[in-house]
């Protein structure tokens, strides 16, 4: 099967174009999703884990942190790695990583190999940031936009339909097939990437950055263990303390090396751009609002009706109730794109924040009703499509096209530190507004409704953020892109 249909002939020409750009864009989409469905895949399982692993529950909630670790590491590194040696050989790499790693879940039966199945796992979700910087490499430019949406769109996609996936397996079937499944798909992704994705050549020069990354490694990891573990040690503990501090820290020492540096890792002075930056502070604010509603609507949908505001639905159920978020997510994101067309991907950006920030509105309205819930969490879905489809057509547009893959990698990055975050204050509210259930403290109505309530919040200060951004910069961004692409074809 022909994987390329026409390298541009120019000598230095650093573009090619795939023989089926739709089939490319759809390997692309997949590849993003199925690394999306990492991240909700054990969701199903959490209450269980410790039974199941025969562990504590504090170490079974290193199943989840270890892919959150992973993942944050592995996202910067993959995508320089990307830009000095190519997009698809690395995309191929986290595919390799991604396998294994679900192949040692599923034939786990302790909590060990468990935690290191789950980070190696972890290392997929660089294939969501390459992804978006292939398509400007191999997409043609009339279906740029578009693309990069529905791709940029993939995390939220993944996790709404991976959700109701993971629950009916776990309630009706071995667990073991849930990442007997993900083994399968991660290779089949592999494959179609190596068919039916080009190799574009190589528009990076110079080393990969080692003290870099091992010192954005551990700046990340000290950052992120302190929040997603401040709430089970005490934020005033010494260890979280000493994770945050160490953090500080660290990432001060890396910067001041990464500027010093002749080929970083991160370019910072690109990244102090007003585009870029504003750009990955919305990217942050983003990954809290969209992860909030996760959290908190599948808490309302389970818990029992008794409570008086409990919806009393099974873990598929729930599933299901949230399955149109990632569907409307999957029809928006590419409207975004025509917004972005006709203004600028700055006011795309604000337009998404502001539906966020209604559907969470909504929600403490219409919280009574499961009915309620899917039109709220589709609402605010459309809200995230609309949004992160702008994220990199901003990034892109402010970046040379070596950098790309680095570039959106830091976006990336930044909204997982978001959802990080989301996941610490949300635990803190539900955890400190409680009522007594059969001698059980359960978050009460009034903790849900203050949670929705920072979640509309945090959309409207994303909706801030984008407006902020210079408006003559934006435009010139998307304008930057369509041009580029269009020489180079």
């Amino acid at each position: 099967m022909t994987s390329v249909l026409d390298e541009t002939a120019a000598s230095g020409s650093r573009t090619v174009r795939a023989a089926n750009p739709n089939a490319v864009v759809v390997v692309l989409v997949l590849a993003g999703i199925t690394a999306a469905l990492m991240q909700t895949l054990v969701v199903p399982l959490l209450g269980d884990l410790p039974r199941l692993l025969d562990t504590s529950s504090a170490t079974a909630s290193w199943v989840v942190t270890a892919t959150l670790l992973t993942a944050a590491v592995a996202t910067p590194v993959s995508g320089r790695l990307g830009d000095l040696y190519g997009k698809r050989r690395v995309m191929l790499g986290c595919t390799v990583v991604l396998a294994i790693g679900s192949a040692v879940c599923a034939l786990s039966e302790t909590a060990a190999p468990m935690i290191v199945g789950r980070g190696l796992q972890g290392v997929g979700m660089g294939l969501v940031p390459l992804g978006i910087a292939a398509m400007r490499d191999v997409v043609p430019a009339d279906r740029l936009g578009p693309s990069i949406a529905v791709m940029s769109a993939a995390m939220g996609i993944g996790g709404g339909l991976g959700l109701p996936t993971a629950a009916a397996v776990a309630e009706y079937g071995d667990w073991h097939l849930l990442f007997w499944g993900a083994t399968v798909l991660a290779i089949l992704v592999g494959v179609l990437i190596l068919v039916l994705v080009p190799a574009a050549p190589v528009g990076a020069r110079g080393r990969f950055d080692v003290v870099g990354a091992l010192g954005l490694g551990t700046g990340l990891v000290c950052l992120l263990l302190g929040i997603s573990q401040g709430g089970e040690w005490g934020w005033t503990s010494a260890p979280t303390l000493g994770c945050l501090v160490a953090a500080v820290v660290v990432l001060l020492i890396w910067g001041r090396f990464e500027l010093g540096s002749d080929h970083p890792l991160v370019d910072l002075r690109v990244t102090a751009r007003p585009v870029v930056l504003l750009t990955n502070v919305a990217g942050l604010v983003l990954g809290f609002a969209m992860f909030a509603q996760t959290l908190v609507v599948p808490q309302l949908l389970q818990l029992p009706v008794e409570t008086g505001y409990g919806l009393g639905q099974s873990m598929v159920a729930m599933g299901l109730w949230m399955l149109p978020g990632g569907l409307v997510m999957t029809i928006v994101s590419p409207f975004g794109a025509r917004l972005s067309r006709l203004t600028s991907p700055r006011i795309t950006l604000a337009v998404g924040s502001a539906v966020i920030a209604a559907g969470y509105a909504l929600a403490v309205l219409l919280m009574g009703s499961p009915w309620g819930l899917a039109v709220t969490n589709g609402v605010a879905s459309a809200g995230v499509g609309l949004a992160y489809g702008a994220l990199p057509a901003l990034i892109m547009g402010s970046v040379p096209l070596s950098e790309t893959g680095s570039a959106n990698s830091v976006n990336s990055l930044m909204r997982s530190v978001g959802t990080t975050f989301a996941s610490a204050v949300m635990a803190a509210v539900l955890i400190q507004l409680t009522v007594d259930f059969g001698g059980v403290a359960v978050p009460s109505e009034t903790g849900f409704r203050v949670a929705l309530l920072i979640g509309a919040g945090v959309a409207i200060l994303a909706a801030l953020v984008a407006l902020a951004i210079p408006a003559r910069a934006s435009r010139e961004a998307e304008e930057r892109i369509e041009h580029e692409v269009d020489e180079l074809e």
